[in-house]
């Protein structure tokens, strides 16, 4: 049964709650960053940088009509989510579509190929790429951002955005102008925190899939070379949890991390997704690892992550994910 607004009854409280924390985390959050209080400052950093990340994720419910009744309504949500988490630069049906391919294909399409970029460098270059990536520096994925923002003017296909883009940036850059002049404190931990926002998407994205990647700006086909069946893909997503132990703890990135049940069910809303993962794994738990056991792996092979042509290895059975290297460059903000 449908509310009038919001596609479930039981979804009107966690929706609106989720929803009001992300809008007041980015605007009483980013109003506390200019406070010459430095603690205060601090800790409305870190309320900001998690608005950014429940926004992320709100996109991504957005993306998938779980949220309100009509598609329309979710597709303005999904929108104004990209603008608070600066991903406004591609277009929203561009954004889902791709998004929606990713499920339907059960593969990583992406449109940048990074690993090939990179090795094209100059060597001095490459090495600094790298070397941010060693600091923890999200390089690859501020030039997969940043390669959105080029595409209108690298590709005829989406020459006709070129205008849009450039109003965009025009409209961002005097916002920021306006931040610094107000507050450059607050601009700087701005930096700060959309940086923490894509640190945590992309350890999310890394340990859920060992799908393989493909480079797709537009419709083409992805190779029909093995059987991409319902079977193949829970056999390769991966429940990465922030605590077994503790379920709630999940509720950080908005029960992102039950993977292997949203892929199950694909309207199920995030506010059910522990029930739905219980009442499909039991205790087995699935293909569930602990987020605190992915440190280690995502930490040893940083550097590798952004060469490696594959993946890794990972043995749910024995819990061992050490050689699990993880994706790059697969965040659902930048695949256009």
């Amino acid at each position: 049964m449908r509310s009038r607004i919001f596609r479930h009854t039981d979804g009107i409280i966690p929706n609106f709650i989720a929803i009001t924390y992300a809008l007041s985390g980015y605007g009483v959050g980013l109003w506390l960053m200019t406070s010459n209080n430095l603690m205060i400052a601090m800790l409305a950093t870190l309320w900001f940088a998690h608005a950014l990340i429940i926004a992320a994720y709100l996109f991504y419910e957005f993306a998938h009509d779980t949220i309100f009744a009509r598609h329309e309504t979710n597709t303005w949500g999904g929108v104004l989510m990209t603008w608070l988490t600066g991903s406004c630069y591609a277009r929203y049906e561009h954004l889902r579509h791709k998004h929606m391919r990713h499920h339907v294909d059960r593969a990583d399409i992406i449109s940048l190929d990074t690993k090939a970029l990179i090795q094209s460098l100059f060597v001095p270059l490459r090495r600094f790429i790298l070397l941010l990536e060693w600091c923890y520096i999200p390089a690859i994925e501020l030039l997969m951002h940043a390669f959105v923002i080029a595409l209108p003017f690298l590709r005829k296909e989406r020459r006709s955005d070129r205008n849009r883009v450039a109003l965009i940036l025009i409209l961002r850059s005097i916002a920021f102008a306006a931040l610094a002049h107000y507050s450059m404190q607050a601009l700087l931990l701005y930096v700060v925190a959309y940086l923490t926002m894509i640190t945590v998407l992309r350890f999310a994205d890394a340990f859920q899939h060992t799908y393989d990647a493909y480079v797709i700006l537009e419709r083409d086909k992805i190779p029909n070379d093995k059987l991409r069946n319902k079977a193949y893909e829970q056999a390769n997503t991966y429940s990465n949890l922030v605590s077994v132990r503790w379920p709630f703890l999940n509720l950080l990135i908005l029960n992102f991390p039950y993977h292997n049940a949203h892929h199950q069910q694909l309207a199920a809303p995030w506010y059910r997704l522990p029930a739905l993962h219980h009442k499909l794994y039991g205790a087995s738990n699935g293909q569930a690892i602990s987020m605190v056991k992915l440190l280690q792996p995502f930490h040893r092979h940083r550097v590798t992550r952004v060469l490696s042509e594959d993946y890794g290895v990972v043995d749910i059975a024995t819990s061992k994910v050490g050689n699990f290297i993880g994706a790059v460059s697969v965040s659902f903000l930048t695949a256009v």
